[in-house]
């Protein structure tokens, strides 16, 4: 089978906007905890953990040690964010919340994709 790219690669590129995005989740946590739903105790004690999960999950991605439940992990991770977050979010009329669980549900089918083929 030909491909542009060897799935090592792929797998890394992938995880590079995850390890971005937990960065951010420490350097910015003061203003994402309001994204925290009220009904969960916490609040930006949830902000610094996933940041610790994303970076985590890009880890294992790059270095490819425990990428399938790596894998699978995020996706579960962005699927909650979707039920929690973003759904709430555009059911009480916040059309921009739209673009937000599109783009985690699209990450999420990406995370079973590389989990799906990842071997280790």
């Amino acid at each position: 089978m030909n491909q542009l790219l060897p799935p090592g690669v792929l797998r890394v590129l992938f995880a590079i906007p995850f390890a971005v995005f937990g960065v951010m989740h420490f350097m910015y946590a003061e203003n994402m905890q309001g994204m925290v739903p009220a009904y969960i105790p916490g609040g930006v004690i949830w902000v610094y953990i996933t940041g610790a999960c994303l970076i985590l999950a890009a880890l294992a991605l790059v270095i490819n040690k425990f990428a399938k439940i790596a894998g699978y992990l995020l996706a579960l991770m962005l699927l909650v964010f979707i039920l929690t977050i973003h759904l709430p979010a555009l059911l009480g009329g916040d059309q921009n919340a739209m673009g937000s669980l599109l783009k985690d549900f699209s990450l999420m089918a990406a995370a079973m994709f590389v989990a799906n083929f990842s071997s280790k």
